[in-house]
């Protein structure tokens, strides 16, 4: 499958090669190859470690090919020292995950992270993690044995977490401190507490605190945040009661990380008005909400049906200068359109459109055609030629939808 060159040039180039345009022209003539992409043999287009990790990014993108998808790590030498080549790594497992070419996925971890008699603290705690996100867990085990230690063993519970098999993370726990004479620490407990919030069995949570306490281990934020979230899901809440009085017990003050918590709890739960008392508690408190707080409750009011609170939250978190991710304007962007307000769906898309961030064409169609129906012709015309100069390539699909207005 031929990887697209052409793409990955001009994404470079007004990015990441504007200063070497030797190097956007020598990768925009290049062949197919990720090697000769990533790593030229021609001394003017050698892109730096970070150049290759965005390059890398890019390729993995729109490659689904095994072989190919092994060749542009390995060409990029991907490593987890840097944060772009862990998303990057992260990417091509789970693109050869979904396609579950294992061998593939064995060999690239192998090969990058595992090659040396003696890998990194670091490359072996992220080879387990990998493992765990393919799903393979025996692997995971493996590597582990290979290197026990507080830090291989964290990895291995996360592992565990990330591939949802829990009952193996409480066998590990159970067992392997011992076995592997390894000691447990504040992010093996934080991990297993994780795993019961995940797994419907958070009454495990007190047995594990109390083992904590016995061994001298001081819970931290994320112990008792942890502990919240399973009670929530599983509607405990009396639990979380108990659970933000042994914080205050424990010199651990409920702070805004607590309160983002029991709201995407509540929020989750269809119950995004007690979610709205605990903000409006936040501001009594004098305490700042945070884009995450928006987040959450602008979300759960849009799929409760309730947009006109969600319309409020979202013009306050504005006004008070917030920005959410971008999935939060596209949701509320497709609710409102789905609930007929396209007066308020245009006034968020603008928003988004200035930040360059735009919803995708199925929500957007929807906006076009609501705009054109509300008498807004010209509006919706003028929506679709932003579109049309934003994505070239989508410009036939935008003319048959202006001539469906027409």
């Amino acid at each position: 499958m031929a990887l697209s060159i052409g793409v990955l040039s001009r994404y470079l180039h007004f990015r990441y090669l504007s200063r070497d345009l030797s190097a956007v022209a020598f990768i925009s003539s290049a062949a197919s190859s990720p090697s000769a992409t990533l790593s030229p043999s021609d001394p003017s287009a050698l892109l730096t470690a970070k150049q290759k990790s965005r390059a890398a990014l890019s390729l993995l993108k729109s490659e689904t090919e095994p072989s190919r998808i092994l060749d542009i790590c390995r060409a990029a030498a991907l490593t987890p020292a840097s944060h772009l080549d862990r998303n990057a790594l992260s990417s091509a497992i789970s693109k050869l995950s979904s396609s579950k070419s294992y061998l593939f996925i064995r060999s690239l971890i192998d090969d990058l992270l595992l090659s040396t008699k003696s890998p990194s603290p670091r490359s072996l705690s992220h080879a387990i993690v990998l493992f765990g996100q393919a799903g393979m867990l025996e692997d995971a085990l493996r590597t582990f044995r290979s290197h026990p230690s507080p830090r291989s063993l964290n990895s291995l519970l996360f592992s565990c977490v990330i591939s949802k098999n829990h009952s193996e993370l409480a066998k590990i726990f159970q067992e392997y401190p011992t076995t592997y004479g390894v000691t447990p620490n504040l992010e093996t407990y934080n991990t297993v507490i994780k795993s019961f919030a995940e797994s419907g069995t958070s009454r495990s949570f007190y047995s594990v605190f109390d083992e904590m306490l016995k061994r001298k281990i001081k819970p931290n934020m994320t112990t008792f945040c942890n502990a919240i979230e399973g009670f929530n899901r599983e509607q405990r809440f009396d639990d979380v009661k108990n659970v933000l009085e042994l914080m205050t017990k424990h010199d651990c003050h409920p702070g805004l990380t607590t309160y983002n918590v029991r709201i995407q709890g509540l929020c989750k739960l269809g119950k995004s008005e007690q979610a709205k008392e605990l903000y409006l508690e936040m501001l009594k408190r004098k305490m700042k909400p945070s884009w995450v707080t928006y987040n959450h409750l602008i979300v759960g009011f849009c799929k409760e049906g309730n947009l006109e609170e969600a319309m409020k939250l979202f013009k306050r978190m504005r006004s008070g200068g917030y920005v959410a991710e971008s999935g939060v304007y596209f949701t509320l962007i497709n609710y409102l359109c789905k609930g007929g307000d396209f007066d308020a769906a245009l006034e968020v898309c603008k928003d988004t459109m200035a930040r360059n961030w735009v919803p995708c064409f199925t929500t957007m169609k929807m906006l076009v055609n609501g705009l054109a129906n509300s008498s807004r012709l010209e509006e919706a015309k003028d929506l679709i030629e932003k579109l049309k100069e934003k994505f070239p390539k989508s410009v036939d699909m935008w003319n048959e939808v202006e001539g469906g207005l027409a």
